[in-house]
């Protein structure tokens, strides 16, 4: 019996132990707890200010990725607009060779067919180092059953210049045969008669003061070469000197009939063969009346007018060829008209040809 009571006691003290220290806790507890509430109207404010702060920089990063994706969208619409345009060049470029290609194989058969093309050769009856396949004049064909050539060997024939001429007018032979400018007469007969058809017949006529046949008489077949060299060798022998009357060479030609006249001068005539003191337009043309020794441009226009009237009306076809002179401009209009009105051309050759 005498143990029971110490036992209890030992009880009551554990539980005491126990509780105190609950209490303890509980104070402490409620320290803790009554200090973080104090505390806790600031904490939420930052709270609150952080997410405001993340709310607005999530808005403004929604707005720049809205901008980003409006851009790749209007980005991607060029893109396709840029790929539609690239593939509609990339196609007509594909055209355009294939056009290309195809010109250029056109062009390679054209070549073929222009080199496989057999080219009859023209056999010149003359051969000369002037006188060439390449050189021949455009719309000056030579061409007829019956071909007269009629050249002008008058004074003027040795140059262009009158200064020139006068002073190889009052110089020897060998200065007048050796002008350039007669050299070239020479060259333009030689460059005609070169390409004489062979079927033809021809004549030269030589005219000045007077007009005579070069190289024999009558028509000559153009087929035998003896015949041209005899007419280039008989021109080797003229000097030009003198006056131009064209009226007597026309006068020797129209004997003959041609179909074809080819006439190589440099200007105006300076005399005729009418009686020019009973014709009223040449009463102040003193050198035509026997009263002066000069012409005025206006009486060698009204004594070409008048040769013509007179000489020039034939049935054949004239061509002119007009060498440059000074001093006659309306040389080339005149003989215009009167090549003209026969069917023919008028020729004024550059300085090179022949």
């Amino acid at each position: 019996m005498a143990h029971k009571p110490r036992r209890a006691e030992g009880s009551n003290l554990a539980f005491l132990d126990i509780m105190s220290c609950g209490l303890g806790a509980v104070i402490l507890v409620f320290m803790l707890v009554k200090q973080n509430v104090a505390e806790a109207p600031a904490e939420i404010d930052n709270l609150r200010n952080d997410i405001s702060s993340l709310e607005l920089a999530r808005d403004e990063a929604q707005l720049q990725l809205d901008a980003l994706r409006e851009s790749l969208k209007r980005e991607n619409i060029d893109i396709s607009s840029m790929r539609q345009n690239l593939a509609a060049k990339r196609a007509d470029l594909s055209t355009k060779s294939n056009d290309i290609e195809s010109a250029a194989n056109t062009l390679e058969e054209l070549k073929k067919n222009i080199t496989n093309i057999k080219v009859p050769k023209k056999q010149d009856q003359v051969e000369s180092e002037q006188v060439n396949e390449e050189e021949y004049l455009l719309g000056l064909k030579v061409e007829g059953n019956k071909i007269a050539i009629l050249v002008d060997v008058s004074a003027s024939m040795t140059n262009e210049k009158l200064i020139d001429i006068i002073r190889i007018k009052n110089g020897s032979d060998k200065d007048k045969v050796s002008a350039a400018k007669w050299q070239r007469t020479k060259r333009v007969v030689e460059w005609l008669l070169a390409r004489l058809p062979k079927s033809s017949d021809f004549i030269v006529i030589a005219y000045n003061s007077d007009a005579k046949q070069l190289g024999g008489s009558g028509w000559m077949q153009a087929s035998q070469k003896n015949n041209i060299n005899s007419v280039i060798n008989a021109s080797n022998t003229l000097v030009p000197e003198g006056p131009t009357n064209l009226q007597k060479g026309l006068d020797k030609v129209k004997r003959f009939s041609p179909t074809n006249l080819y006439v190589i001068t440099d200007g105006l005539p300076t005399k005729g063969e009418s009686s020019f003191t009973s014709l009223n337009p040449f009463s102040d043309c003193s050198s035509l009346t026997g009263r002066g020794k000069t012409i005025s441009g206006e009486c060698r226009k009204r004594l070409f007018i008048q040769t013509i009237k007179e000489s020039g009306s034939m049935s054949a076809k004239v061509n002119v060829v007009l060498l440059p002179l000074e001093g006659d401009p309306e040389a080339t209009f005149h003989y215009w008209l009167w090549a003209d009105s026969q069917q023919g051309i008028v020729i004024s050759p550059a300085s090179n040809w022949p």
